[in-house]
């Protein structure tokens, strides 16, 4: 591994080029219930999918998304034409959904999936299950080197939910949004790390920690991480569509909807999300108040509030991560409140000491702390503070190497007055830029 990391995420090689997906919607649209089922129905219709049997890998609740509305339409679309029909939810490598939250989360009665979506099977991803595996084949150190711009030589097991493998078509259905790994989410990341093995989630995360999230967040095109991705789902069996959606953030109503293969149709809508879920600012600011909503159950996943704010944040500022109903780092990452956040730095330049953890635990470090520098000398200097207010004791906090600051003396009103903070509601989704950024690119 290089301890250089300065890439333009932008430019990597490609394997193939990108066709027009069909799509509907744009920027300034907000798409209705009905003209989303038509188009929904219209494009598989068309698919070819009679007789086959058939995978929805869909996301799970951190990510705004009409599943109720989609699923119904796909459900509508292919029952008592396809053979099977199977929904996988991509966790990653976030907690298992159970019952009740499943039922919320795709619209149908507790206890009772067919009363909604007869004939169709739920199951989440479990991860933590090695069984549910299969490999895929091997990417070599040398390919990954070529992906990865020469930052990474390291060979990969491509694992994957034997679900995709075990039927004819997979389809992705899901949304797209800035994204601090690989620049915008969607398309195949509903593969890996969607419901994907270890080896790969950890190389992938770490690729991207390796870049820094504010360099590849928000990037358009294949970066890095987008191509490696590309490369291991091109070893699935599988025929794979994709249906990308791009949602208006914290309210599930769609701007556009986009089908085709998952390169296509993920273009298409990373297109439209570019222009809906970036914001941009003249001048830095000084301070932000992130305020979370309940959708982030952890810090693993409200971190996404300081992902993407940190560009806009000047030198020596400060993001306020405001969540009181969070009371754990990560229920399903332990480790990460033993190592603590630190920027990459801090690890590229102490590499033997940290090189047997988990690459995806340290790449989630390095993003929520944010840009800096590490030497022997002078030690770890960050470039903005990071600060929780959550329910999570103070002791913890600051054993993890963040700031604390006791939520109930959060006074949003005040704030909102203060003209050096930027107050961001329902943030984690709309990635904030400096104009100048832009006009630069």
């Amino acid at each position: 591994m290089s301890d250089s990391a300065v890439v333009n995420a932008q430019q990597v090689p490609t394997t193939a080029a990108t066709l027009p997906a069909a799509h509907i919607g744009g920027p300034g649209a907000v798409l209705t219930d009905a003209q989303v089922t038509e188009f929904v129905t219209r494009q598989l219709s068309g698919a070819g999918l009679d007789s086959q049997s058939v995978c929805v890998v869909v996301p799970d609740a951190t990510r705004s998304c009409p599943l109720p509305l989609l699923l119904s339409a796909v459900h509508g679309a292919l029952a008592g034409r396809v053979s099977r029909l199977t929904v996988l939810i991509a966790l990653g490598t976030h907690a298992a959904m159970d019952e009740a939250h499943l039922a919320r989360h795709l619209g149908y009665p507790e206890d009772d999936l067919a009363s909604r979506y007869p004939g169709m099977t739920v199951v989440n991803h479990e991860w933590w299950d090695p069984q549910t595996f299969v490999s895929l084949g091997t990417i070599s150190a040398d390919r990954v080197g070529e992906l990865s711009s020469g930052l990474l030589h390291h060979a990969v097991d491509v694992r994957l939910n034997r679900a995709v493998t075990d039927h004819d078509v997979a389809l992705v259905l899901g949304s797209v949004f800035p994204h601090e790994v690989v620049g915008f989410s969607g398309g195949n990341k509903y593969f890996f790390p969607g419901v994907a093995g270890a080896d790969i989630i950890d190389l992938s995360h770490w690729l991207g920690a390796l870049i820094t999230s504010a360099d590849i967040i928000g990037t358009r095109g294949i970066t890095p991480v987008r191509a490696l991705i590309n490369e291991a789902a091109a070893l699935i069996p599988s025929r794979r569509l994709a249906l990308c959606v791009v949602a208006q953030s914290g309210t599930g109503a769609l701007h556009s909807a986009c089908f085709g293969t998952p390169e296509d149709a993920w273009a298409a809508a990373a297109d439209v999300s570019a222009e809906t879920h970036v914001r941009y600012l003249d001048n830095p600011v000084k301070r932000v108040l992130s305020i979370m909503p309940d959708k982030y159950e952890d810090i693993w996943t409200a971190a996404k509030g300081f992902y993407k704010l940190e560009p806009v944040v000047a030198d020596g500022g400060e993001v306020i991560l405001y969540a009181p109903h969070v009371t754990e780092i990560s229920e399903m990452h332990p480790e990460i409140a033993e190592i603590g956040y630190h920027c990459r730095d801090y690890f590229t330049k102490q590499w033997d000491r940290f090189k047997d953890l988990h690459w995806g635990v340290l790449a989630h470090s390095t993003h929520l702390r944010g840009a800096g520098t590490y030497d022997e000398v002078r030690g770890e200097r960050c470039r903005v503070t990071v600060t929780l207010a959550t329910g999570i004791p103070e002791d913890v906090v600051r054993g993890a190497n963040l700031n604390y600051l006791d939520p109930a003396l959060v006074d949003i009103a005040a704030y909102e007055a203060d003209q050096d903070t930027l107050v961001v509601p329902q943030a984690g989704e709309v990635l904030y830029r400096l104009r100048a950024d832009r006009e630069a690119a």
